[in-house]
């Protein structure tokens, strides 16, 4: 049986996913470190670096609607990119907290669109077929990976003050690449209101969302901490780069052989082993800070508990938010999974580290992921019983 073609925007959706992934790979490892630099307590970093998803919550719905009403996809995603490069550029003058609360607020409110308009322009133009997702996807894996690696080295040599510097010309690459970006078949939104609004009431709907917000909860320990948690235990700033593409290799490895895995394995096993594989993953986190081994063990478990969790949810979405409900399946994903889940993770794992200590964090998360298993669980559970009735 011949595959699927791809998408005719292969190459501009890899430049894409390459720079905006790149900017991440800059932004996330090494921007608690900057703010500590810069005089932040722990808990200012966790408002700080929290705010990134907080605005996921509000910005790709927002986003999502602009693009929906004025038929432009290409065009919101260009014009965010643009405005966010420019605001990114009050980084550099920033003294105080609340100066660089609101540079971030405004900045993650218009990075927010990029992630999710881009993947549904690309998921549109391939009919929803995810045969090719895992390899155009992994090139943001790949930009994360050169960029991470690349700013360690810069950083260890020249101090993290260089950060700003690196992540705002990996965000002007985005702008550039946005450019050579052309309009897919639109989806009209105001065909899938009230399908919309049927499907989220769905049990397994809510449960599978509780999911991955619990999951995306769970990580926060990653994306706010683990840096911080590094450099504590006497890491330099090249080995936490190195650390952290470690675990962007092991994801990669997985989008390349994406295809094969969920034909032999299923959507429904992936997602669960994912699950269980978190639990593990942020147990060793916390048990092994003074053993290089077990750390590194516990970053290749990121193609598990990131990687196979992310597609095994867009597979999933297909069933509920596929067609015209693409956009917004992919918004409310978005806004969901990492803006609310981002954002109380974020949050509540902040008062953890400054009230029972770093260690207590990622058991935290284990435990998040404990929870995220259940709610997988019922989600599955109820599908196949909907299944059944049908």
């Amino acid at each position: 049986m011949p595959q699927p073609a791809w998408p005719k925007q292969s190459l501009t959706f890899g430049l894409f996913f390459f720079a905006y992934y790149g900017y991440v790979g800059v932004f996330s490892p090494f921007a608690s470190l900057y703010f500590a630099q810069r005089g932040m307590s722990a808990t200012q970093i966790g408002v700080l670096m929290s705010l990134m998803q907080v605005m996921r919550i509000f910005g790709p719905n927002l986003w999502g609607w602009i693009a929906d009403h004025l038929h432009a996809r290409v065009a919101v995603l260009r014009v965010t990119a643009t405005a966010a490069t420019l605001l990114f550029f009050g980084m550099f003058f920033a003294a105080h907290f609340w100066t660089f609360f609101w540079v971030m607020a405004l900045v993650n409110l218009f990075t927010g669109a990029q992630g999710p308009l881009s993947e549904a322009l690309m998921l549109t133009e391939m009919r929803g077929d995810l045969t090719h997702y895992g390899k155009l996807r992994l090139w943001g894996s790949v930009g994360f990976i050169v960029a991470v690696t690349v700013a360690g080295e810069l950083l260890d040599r020249y101090g993290v003050g260089l950060m700003p510097m690196i992540a705002f010309v990996m965000l002007g690459m985005l702008v550039m690449v946005s450019l050579r970006l052309q309009e897919s078949e639109h989806v009209h939104a105001s065909q899938a209101v009230i399908s919309l609004q049927f499907i989220l009431r769905q049990r397994e709907v809510i449960a599978f969302f509780s999911s991955t917000c619990l999951m995306v909860a769970a990580h926060a320990a990653l994306y706010v901490f683990y840096s911080l948690y590094l450099e504590q235990h006497g890491y330099s700033k090249t080995l936490i780069g190195v650390m952290w593409s470690i675990g962007v290799i092991a994801e990669i490895g997985f989008f390349y052989f994406q295809a094969p895995i969920f034909r032999r394995f299923g959507v429904r096993r992936l997602m669960m082993a994912s699950l269980l594989l978190a639990v593990v993953r942020f147990v060793m986190i916390g048990l092994c800070a003074e053993s290089l081994t077990g750390l590194v063990i516990a970053q290749l478990l990121h193609a598990a508990s990131f990687a196979v969790h992310h597609s095994s949810s867009v597979a999933m979405m297909q069933r509920w938010f596929a067609g015209r409900l693409q956009a917004r399946g992919q918004a409310l994903y978005t806004s969901i999974s990492y803006g609310i889940g981002g954002s109380v993770g974020g949050l509540l794992l902040s008062v953890i580290w400054d009230r029972l200590g770093p260690q207590s964090v990622f058991f935290s998360a284990a435990a998040l992921c404990g929870l995220a298993v259940i709610a997988a669980a019922l989600s599955l559970r109820w599908q196949t019983f909907h299944s059944r009735q049908s």
